[in-house]
């Protein structure tokens, strides 16, 4: 005699048998899940930023892009070329304007910018913004997934996702004759344009870790790290407005320390100078071009950025201690740092 088995819908079997499911399309739908949370966390903390200046003829649009909300009284975090065109603190000749996802459109100031970090402060003056959580960059792995809210090409709210394609990037910014390299830069296939910059880059959990700076070419973006230095370079900007970094008078790259000195300084590689600016800190302290520094105040260097992350504000009139090779010698200098202008 024959038995019909009877079988409960939710235990997936009919028959004996177990429906089959697949994984792919699990996968799938958790991405999407995850990429629409990011979006509905986010959407209402990324402003549209539109700046024009007032000439004789009218409004002569000057630049435009994204911003992320970090405080509900206003302020915003963005990119220093997006804002380049606006004057600081002023609104009366400059039209500069956020636009949100609920239809508001405040004018806004810029606080500050850096453009040796690409990073720019801005305050709309509402008192009921969305503050977006920040994170931390540090935390990041390749693969990871991220999700980049902005505005290309003037489209609001515009999202894309896709993974952490590299880590620990470099990005020369700023103006001629002073660029810098920012460290740490995330690169990221999430689909950048023009627009998308100063826009945010998130983990899986809504937590801003980046701010989109620079479209690279196609399927390669590339975002500045939120992390400790950029931190304290927001601090910076939201209290005095500016940052401020030492400077020495160099220009210079990494070269070979010579085999017989490697051991004594322990590296093997060192800074050369190549060129040493006139009536610098760098010349008044006897720098020569072909000297090769290898130890700032106690600091082993042997990169340009290693020496820039040493060239914070509490050196700037300090007096530091170098350690050079000449002619095959290793010896100590003492220089003290100016203040940077740019």
């Amino acid at each position: 005699m024959s038995t019909l088995r009877l079988v409960s819908a939710q235990s997936g079997q009919r028959d004996g048998r177990r429906d089959h499911i697949d994984p792919d399309a699990e996968a799938l739908d958790a991405y999407s899940r995850t990429v629409a949370a990011v979006a509905d966390r986010l959407t209402a903390s990324v402003a549209n930023l539109q700046i024009a200046r007032l000439g004789r003829r009218g409004a002569i649009r000057a630049g435009g892009g994204s911003g992320v909300v970090i405080s509900a009284d206003g302020f915003m975090i963005t990119s220093a070329h997006v804002v380049e065109g606006a004057e600081r603190g002023a609104r009366a000749r400059d039209s500069a304007r956020a636009s949100f996802s609920d239809g508001r459109e405040l004018p806004f100031e810029v606080v500050g910018a850096d453009p040796l970090s690409d990073l720019a402060v801005l305050r709309a003056h509402d008192g009921d913004l969305v503050a977006a959580k920040l994170g931390d960059a540090a935390e990041l792995r390749v693969g990871q997934l991220v999700v980049a809210i902005g505005n290309p090409y003037g489209f609001a709210g515009s999202v894309t996702a896709g993974v952490v394609s590299a880590l620990g990037r470099s990005l020369p910014v700023g103006p001629r004759g002073a660029v810098r390299v920012v460290d740490n830069v995330i690169q990221t296939d999430a689909a950048l344009n023009p627009g998308n910059s100063g826009g945010a880059l998130a983990d899986g959990g809504g937590r801003v870790v980046g701010v989109n700076t620079a479209v690279a070419g196609v399927g390669l973006g590339l975002a500045v790290p939120i992390n400790s230095a950029t931190r304290r370079i927001v601090s910076q900007l939201m209290s005095e407005g500016r940052v401020r970094r030492a400077y020495l008078g160099i220009a210079g790259g990494p070269r070979p320390i010579p085999p017989r000195l490697r051991e004594q300084v322990g590296r093997p590689t060192g800074i050369e100078v190549v060129e040493v600016v006139r009536d610098s800190p760098a010349e008044r302290a006897g720098l020569r071009a072909e000297d090769l520094i290898v130890e700032v105040d106690g600091h082993s260097v042997e990169r340009v950025d290693d020496l820039q992350r040493l060239m914070v504000a509490e050196a700037i009139g300090r007096s530091v201690e170098l350690r050079i090779l000449r002619a095959g010698r290793a010896r100590g200098l003492t220089i003290v740092p100016a203040e940077l202008q740019i």
